[in-house]
């Protein structure tokens, strides 16, 4: 379960992860409560700052992944989380000083968006360098689960602080800014001996369209792809369906959304933990199953009639949505090729957050005008839909495949336990992508003959 801390460098990043993320957190609920302070409580003010925050992930986050494959990754990490600490800071200072206006947080939450778009491609392509192919899809999972540790304690600090404050939020934004400073003090302390870094790829023109076209040729990625876009779009908008849920349905301050929230996080981290035990690429129907069993845990927690119940399907919530992320990022990761690995998880990030500009104001209006319950219910339904969807036609495509399982002796394919050959040629490795992962051989076809 804890392979990859073994390796000295992702014990250091992993630590460190922790105590930023714990104040990255703070920061989003410290966030949101001043989004509904200075708003007077409107969705629609809540999901134009998360949508601000995440619309720079389609316009950079493909930058951020060019960044990644052509530059040392560790560098271009200690760059990007000086600026989000800057930018906390900046926050902090307006708010306890009450110079704070509602463009500001719209502002700077669009300037975090940025860095943050330019952030996470680096960040996600950093793990295998520091563990290799071997230990990576368990530590994804352990990234996970240190993300949502932080969730589970992040959001319950931040509403002790902002309580106990009398509802100022600068404290949640100050903490968070020296947070960053540990994780620059991680990266400067690893070392750099121990990393597998990948061949950089070299400047050219055209690499966007390189990597569309890579994504193209592989069908399961754009499974994956497809099913990430629609549960980030109306599925992962928790940080504004709960706070909306706490406020205006049940009547609650921001202790008592501080919790909530910690329900979720203690769900995510109990999804994080089941998916460590997890070594090689998920299955497709695998994907497709925990997107549906997530949707509907959404329209469940939607309709729950008290405070008590709603948390308390919270937690089976937050792990179907972790089982289900986790999943699909080690899914694109383990395959793809390391040269490409950046610019195709920052396609990836674009899908599974960029459709947030989008998802988010619609959920908030939805929750304003129908009924905060509604903003959990339709964006469950969708994610039921697309699930559907994705599953008729996988089903679909197996059903045509099997038509052709009659071939002349001549094209039998004979793979032979023995030492490392060269790798499968893209014609057969592309065959067995299509077949979904229960084909036996899978793996074998996307890495060279074992």
């Amino acid at each position: 379960m804890f392979a990859a801390l073994r390796v000295r460098n992702f014990r250091l990043y992993a630590s460190a992860n922790l105590v930023s993320l714990t104040g990255t957190w703070m920061q989003r609920i410290g966030q949101d409560w001043l989004v509904l302070q200075l708003s007077g409580g409107s969705g629609v003010a809540l999901g134009v700052t998360t949508a601000l925050q995440f619309a720079p992930t389609l316009l950079f986050s493909f930058y951020g992944g060019v960044l990644a494959d052509r530059h040392s990754k560790r560098r271009v990490l200690v760059v990007t989380q000086a600026v989000m600490g800057a930018l906390a800071l900046g926050l902090g200072l307006l708010v306890a000083t009450d110079g704070i206006a509602l463009w500001h947080v719209y502002l700077l939450a669009a300037a975090l968006g940025v860095v943050s778009s330019l952030d996470m491609p680096v960040r996600q392509s950093f793990v295998s360098e520091m563990v290799g192919p071997d230990r990576l899809a368990n530590a994804v999972s352990l990234n996970s689960t240190v993300f949502n540790g932080a969730r589970l304690v992040g959001p319950a600090i931040a509403g002790s602080v902002i309580g106990l404050a009398g509802g100022d939020t600068a404290p949640a934004f100050l903490i968070n800014a020296a947070s960053f400073a540990v994780t620059i003090a991680a990266l400067l302390a690893m070392r750099g001996s121990e990393l597998r870094p990948s061949p950089p790829a070299s400047r050219s023109r055209g690499q966007l369209r390189e990597a569309l076209g890579y994504t193209r040729r592989h069908p399961d990625l754009v499974l994956a792809m497809s099913l990430a876009f629609v549960a980030g779009t109306f599925g992962f908008n928790t940080q504004i369906t709960i706070a909306l849920m706490a406020r205006e349905e049940f009547g609650l301050g921001a202790t008592a959304f501080g919790f909530m929230s910690t329900a979720y996080a203690v769900g995510s981290l109990s999804g994080a933990l089941l998916s460590t035990r997890r070594s090689t690429r998920p299955l497709q129907r695998f994907l497709i199953v925990s997107s549906g069993v997530f949707g509907a845990l959404l329209v469940v927690a939607g309709l729950m009639p008290t405070q008590t119940s709603f948390a308390l399907l919270l937690v089976p919530t937050g792990a179907a949505a972790l089982v289900f992320s986790v999943a699909c990022n080690s899914f694109v990761q383990l395959g793809v090729d390391p040269q490409m690995r950046g610019r195709i998880l920052a396609l990836y990030f674009m899908c599974f957050m960029g459709g947030t500009p989008v998802g988010a104001p619609l959920i908030g209006w939805v929750s304003e005008h129908l009924g905060a319950r509604w903003g959990f219910i339709a964006g469950g339904l969708v994610c039921v839909a697309a699930a559907v969807v994705a599953g008729a036609v996988l089903a679909r495509g197996r059903r045509v495949r099997l038509e052709l399982h009659v071939v002349p002796p001549s094209a039998q394919l004979h793979v032979a336990a023995g030492p490392r050959a060269d790798p499968v040629p893209d014609r057969v490795a592309g065959i067995a992508e299509e077949a979904d992962g229960e084909v036996p051989g899978e793996q074998v076809a996307r890495d060279p003959v074992r």
